[in-house]
């Protein structure tokens, strides 16, 4: 890992005396929401000024001096909202402006990581995150306001409104916070690229040595299920013989949601041999079984398990769940190991595989609810169809333990699927660079 690579994240911070006086004029800026909610007893513009101004200040207060600031167009984006609601004559009716500056704070969060933690990032990979983490915010505040309405009986989601009514506003909130998420991520990749070569050298990190013990020590799956890896892959087998199975009954009863479940569950469950006969990526029959099972489980409540089984959805959400967030931390892994100049500990891996699954999770559901309008207005049975607010935080509830599953306990399981990511990134890219 060499020096300058460590370098380039510092570029986000820069010296000026005029970037100095605006900076900590808009962090004043940001004391008017919080002693707003400190009056009117509101938390969220409290929790949002005390994270705000505790990341903006705390390279300054660190180095014990006033101009290690971030660019006070970046200052200026996180006080947006507040300057908004202050001096515009329009109230806001548009979340992409608190998103782009909820990103804004992930960003920073992302390089004071990198700056005062063994994390190590590059600008690329910190703005991919940053995309995500703004994603999976908007899903972790649905959730907590729905769980603070039905526990405490507050109304910051359940206000009167429909069930449909109520899923839906969620549902465009999410939409604007995917648009900030992107615009985000282009504006601090073209901010990072116009910076090349430029920093504060003070929030430089420096070099940092992979050990023993953040290495991930690998585990076979397939060693761990108790039953023969013949056995294991007979399963796998017999499932796909009862989805072939399923899709003809799909087709022969000509129900739609039935046939396309059951069909892309059936491909799902051929990607394991295809990445290991075309990627030279080895999957254990182990994990082809994990695979199978939880798109297999999904396609047979699409044929009336949904409807017969109550908590029936949940377990499929949790299995689906586990192998996205599989997906995304052997993705993340493999970047680890590829790239000398990342370095991920294992809290990051952790914390960045729950943050992807989250980020999933709200692409998700915005997916299926255009499905589902969609075939609403072409008078078809929705493929995917969603229930209201209450069907739509509990899955994403349910998404998030399967994440917590596999980031406790998964990924020793995902080990050799990660090397070999990386080994196809070696051989792709040809040499170790970002």
């Amino acid at each position: 890992m060499s020096e300058s690579d460590t370098d380039r994240l510092a570029a986000l911070f820069v010296e000026s005396s005029g970037n100095t006086t605006l900076s900590w004029l808009l962090v004043l800026v940001l004391c008017a929401p919080l002693l707003g909610g400190i009056v009117l007893e509101r938390y969220e513009p409290i929790l949002f000024s005390v994270v705000a101004i505790t990341l903006i200040v705390l390279p300054a207060i660190t180095f014990r001096d006033p101009t290690v600031m971030p660019p006070w167009y970046f200052v200026g984006l996180i006080c947006l909202p507040v300057l908004w609601e202050t001096f515009a004559p329009q109230p806001l009716v548009t979340d992409v402006v608190p998103n782009l500056a909820l990103a804004t704070l992930g960003l920073l969060l992302a390089v004071e990581l990198h700056r005062f933690t063994s994390l190590r990032l590059v600008p690329w990979f910190a703005v991919v995150l940053t995309v995500l983490f703004t994603l999976a915010m908007a899903g972790v505040l649905s959730m907590l306001r729905w769980s603070a309405d039905v526990t405490f009986g507050t109304t910051f989601l359940l206000d009167g409104r429909s069930q449909d009514a109520i899923n839906a506003a969620v549902m465009v909130e999410f939409m604007y916070a995917t648009a900030a998420g992107l615009l985000a991520g282009v504006i601090f990749a073209l901010y990072f690229r116009s910076r090349a070569g430029r920093s504060d050298s003070r929030m430089s990190a420096s070099i940092v040595s992979r050990t023993d013990e953040e290495n991930v020590e690998g585990v076979v799956l397939s060693d761990q299920l108790g039953i023969s890896v013949r056995r294991q892959t007979q399963l796998v087998r017999a499932m796909q013989v009862v989805l072939v199975s399923v899709l003809l009954y799909g087709v022969w009863t000509l129900q739609l949601p039935v046939t396309t479940n059951a069909a892309l569950a059936l491909v799902i469950t051929l990607v394991p041999a295809v990445l290991e006969r075309d990627y030279q990526i080895s999957i254990e029959p182990g994990l082809a079984l994990w695979v199978t099972a939880a798109v297999f489980f999904h396609a047979l409540g699409t044929a009336g398990l949904y409807d017969a089984i109550g908590p029936y959805d949940h377990l499929t959400h949790t299995l689906s769940a586990t192998v996205v967030a599989a997906t995304g931390y052997a993705a993340i892994r493999a970047v680890h190991l590829h790239s000398e100049s990342v370095h991920l500990p294992r809290w990051a891996l952790f914390s960045f595989t729950l943050v992807f699954i989250l980020a999933m999770g709200v692409i998700w559901e915005i997916f299926e609810f255009f499905v589902d309008q969609g075939a609403l207005m072409l008078g078809l049975e929705p493929i995917l169809a969603q229930h209201g607010i209450d069907d739509t935080v509990v899955d994403m509830l349910f998404n998030t333990l399967g994440a917590i599953l596999v980031a406790t306990w998964g990924t020793v399981y995902l080990t050799e699927v990660s090397e070999g990511l990386a080994t196809q990134l070696e051989e792709r890219v040809g040499a170790r660079r970002d």
